[in-house]
């Protein structure tokens, strides 16, 4: 045998050993890269969340600058929140718990790296063209026909790499968690194919297939679904595997996720109506949102209650662990804002709350105290194994985080409860012969003083998030890549 054949044969041997060693560990190169730039995302959009709030405190922030205006930055701060830290959470989170509770290996690892880097293509195209005012004008949905086709070919690429993992799975069960993230992952596309229907007039210009009352529903039914499914269930898939892992206990009642699982997704998707009492909408269709929203309270709270139970023999370690601090307060966030949901849709109540700070308050107890909390203990959870580390590498650095988060977020909903309460009751107010007590002016000059308290709750959130990305950079740059090996048997169960 020729030297060049020996050389080759060697070769093919060493591949052959090199695939077998890597089919032996996880593929964790998405987890490590999505947890990385979650952390990193938060912080940018938080801090553009700073400017939006200081602009409304002091309108001069604004500096008469279109693409700095508070309308080009808002729609660049839910998107940074929700889609950028909120979606990068879910998928490194979805990706590294589909292998664990399946004891397999990533399906399609080329396909994983193609959807890594075409969410953050989709982040940058975000970053660039809202500023610039390109917008279709959808609250949740402002991206651009072609970017909103990006997202459609990454998200099912996304969705590929995940079913085909539990496709491929040792266990025969499947893990309440990958319900959570199987239905997120479904109803999330079929929301944003729906919703996004439009007519291209141009390169950045198009306009929505709908109309009228209609468009409005299909809005408010891609609105609030997206709040139910990225926001809720897919994070609901994040507590029921890391809330037991860290606490290390098992999920209190499984029969009770099972119920909570269908009981949420079912009720969710036909509560959007709620968003539109008192508009052109039908009554009927509008009291119909409202009874769903209602009935939506029992599932929420069986969750809630699932999570909190299942540290029952473990509420000692809260003392300790701000990990799990983390993630029991974000349940008690979670229990609170799905309890003041179904109480706002209530028409009566609404009549009080509608276009009021009182809806941003509730918006963003669940997006900074339930979201905010679940997603930041489980990527504190993440880190260091990812990174061969037996910890974070300052523990004193997330009771700070921890700290500075909880007090932030309590300022700021507490600020536009009131705020909004103050609002409402001044709208409404009226003199004995049946003019306004108060002019608008009045009712935004009361609120001021709340918009400034929320932006120090502010500041006290992202200088929490500032720290988190400190102490996980630390964390990576002092460890290696982990290599988590697939375990050699299965339990069936």
């Amino acid at each position: 045998m020729s030297v060049s054949n020996i050389a080759s044969a060697n070769l093919g041997l060493m591949e052959a050993e090199s695939e077998s060693l890597s089919s032996s560990f996880y593929d964790d190169y998405a987890v490590r890269n999505f947890t990385i730039m979650a952390v990193v995302w938060g912080v940018v959009g938080m801090m553009m969340g700073i400017i939006i709030a200081s602009q409304l405190a002091f309108p001069a922030l604004n500096f008469d600058t279109a693409w700095f205006s508070f309308g080009r930055l808002r729609p660049l701060h839910t998107n940074l929140v929700v889609f950028a830290f909120g979606g990068c959470t879910l998928l490194g989170t979805s990706f590294y718990i589909v292998q664990r509770t399946g004891q397999t290996r990533l399906r399609f690892p080329l396909l994983s790296r193609i959807v890594f880097w075409g969410y953050q293509a989709i982040i940058l195209a975000a970053i660039i063209s809202l500023p610039l005012g390109y917008t279709s004008g959808k609250e949740y949905a402002e991206l651009e026909w072609p970017i909103d086709v990006l997202l459609l070919i990454i998200w099912l690429m996304y969705a590929a790499v995940f079913f085909g993992t539990v496709a491929a799975r040792k266990m025969k069960h499947i893990y309440v968690a990958n319900w959570f993230y199987g239905a997120f992952i479904i109803v999330i596309a079929i929301l944003h194919l729906v919703n996004s229907m439009e007519v291209p007039a141009e390169l950045m210009k198009s306009y929505s297939a709908y109309a009228g009352v209609q468009d409005a529903m299909i809005q408010w039914w891609y609105g609030h679904n997206v709040v139910g499914f990225f926001l809720t269930a897919g994070f609901l898939g994040m507590m029921y595997y890391f809330v037991p892992k860290q606490a290390g206990r098992p999920v209190y009642s499984y029969r009770l996720s099972i119920v909570h699982f269908w009981g949420l997704i079912f009720t969710y998707m036909w509560a959007g109506s709620h968003h539109l009492h008192y508009t052109a909408l039908p009554d009927w269709t509008q009291s119909v949102g409202m009874v769903l929203s209602l009935i939506l309270l029992a599932p929420s709270w069986g969750g809630m209650i699932n999570g909190m139970m299942t540290m029952s023999g473990a509420w000692h370690k809260l003392r300790d662990d701000p990990i799990l601090r983390f993630m029991i307060v974000s349940l008690s966030f979670y229990g609170m804002s799905t309890f003041e949901g179904p109480m706002m849709a209530i028409k009566t109540v609404n009549a009080l709350s509608h276009y009021t700070d009182w809806t941003i308050g509730h918006v963003h107890s669940g997006a900074l105290g339930w979201v905010g909390f679940i997603a930041m203990g489980s990527i504190y959870y993440l880190v260091p194994r990812l990174y061969s580390q037996t910890q974070m590498y300052s523990k004193k650095a997330i009771e700070l985080h921890f700290w500075l988060a909880t007090i932030g977020i309590v300022l700021y909903i507490v600020a536009m409860w009131i705020s909004g309460v103050a609002e409402g009751l001044m709208w409404r107010a009226m003199n004995d012969d049946g003019t306004l007590t108060y002019t608008f002016v009045e009712a935004v000059k009361a609120t001021h003083p709340f918009y400034v308290l929320r932006l120090i709750g502010g500041l006290l959130y992202l200088s929490g998030t500032c720290i988190m990305l400190w102490n996980v950079l630390k964390t990576a740059s002092m460890g290696r890549h982990a290599l988590a090996k697939i375990p050699s048997t299965s339990v069936h169960a």
